[in-house]
């Protein structure tokens, strides 16, 4: 995750400094998507926990 959070700062750091309104969008547009892959991640990281420690699963 330290990737993503690197990205989202420089991200956030040049939406600051950008003046151009198709720039800002695109970062925002930007930031968004890689917080909502984030939380897919997280997610499917608990799905997948989940099922190797169901007993339910464990004969399949």
């Amino acid at each position: 995750m330290e990737n993503e959070e690197w990205v989202l700062q420089e991200l956030e750091r040049l939406y600051h400094s950008s003046q151009d309104y198709n720039q800002v969008t695109l970062i925002k547009a930007t930031q968004e998507l890689i917080k909502e892959q984030m939380k897919r991640i997280y997610q499917m990281e608990g799905e997948i926990d989940g099922t190797l420690w169901s007993p339910k699963r464990w004969s399949e």
